[in-house]
């Protein structure tokens, strides 16, 4: 039987070399120079989350890319931070320079989708953070009965309510959109 390794935890706040020397498919964010674990999504939570990227993909104009999981830098400062939005929406010309993350100015769109334990995170941290950092759209989907999805858009640096629904939606921020959140997650 192998022994399980572990790289020890910095007692130090971690800089953005440090960050990105770290392997990249850590299930991490960096708040503030403090690492920070982020809980593995449960299955309905990646199904709607892969569901919604090929929706986005399918229909955002050729100058926008979504991804899931991706670093984007917050904040670069000598007290970094880098959240990871379960959805980015980025422009195509930042993702054409394969960036090991992108930058807060390249995020048009960032989409939190809530879990157990993150609904907090979800709904307060990381929109006022968010918005601080200047992304002009933020979207909030809850996996509740119905599922819905609340948009909010960069207003005098604070998000205001310009869309949300439950069942078919049709969204004009980033771009003009359609979705079936009650497809978001059904197996097919």
């Amino acid at each position: 039987m192998s022994a399980l390794t572990a790289q020890a935890w910095p007692e130090h706040l971690v800089t953005l070399d440090e960050w990105d020397a770290m392997p990249e498919d850590k299930n991490l964010e960096l708040v503030d120079g403090v690492l920070h674990v982020v809980a593995a999504a449960v299955p309905p939570h990646q199904k709607a989350q892969s569901r919604l990227v090929y929706w986005l993909d399918e229909q955002l104009p050729p100058s926008l890319v979504a991804y899931h999981d991706v670093d984007v830098t917050i904040d670069s400062s000598n007290r970094p931070t880098v959240r990871k939005p379960d959805i980015t929406v980025g422009t195509a010309e930042a993702a054409d320079s394969n960036p090991k993350r992108f930058d807060v100015k390249d995020v048009v769109l960032a989409v939190e989708i809530v879990s157990p334990g993150s609904e907090r995170v979800d709904r307060v941290t990381k929109p006022t953070q968010y918005a601080k950092a200047g992304i002009a759209n933020y979207w909030l989907v809850e996996l509740g009965t119905p599922i819905s999805l609340t948009a909010f858009e960069l207003v005098d640096g604070v998000y205001k309510l310009v869309e949300d629904g439950v069942g078919q939606v049709e969204l004009t921020r980033p771009a003009p959109l359609a979705f079936d959140l009650d497809a978001l997650t059904r197996r097919r």
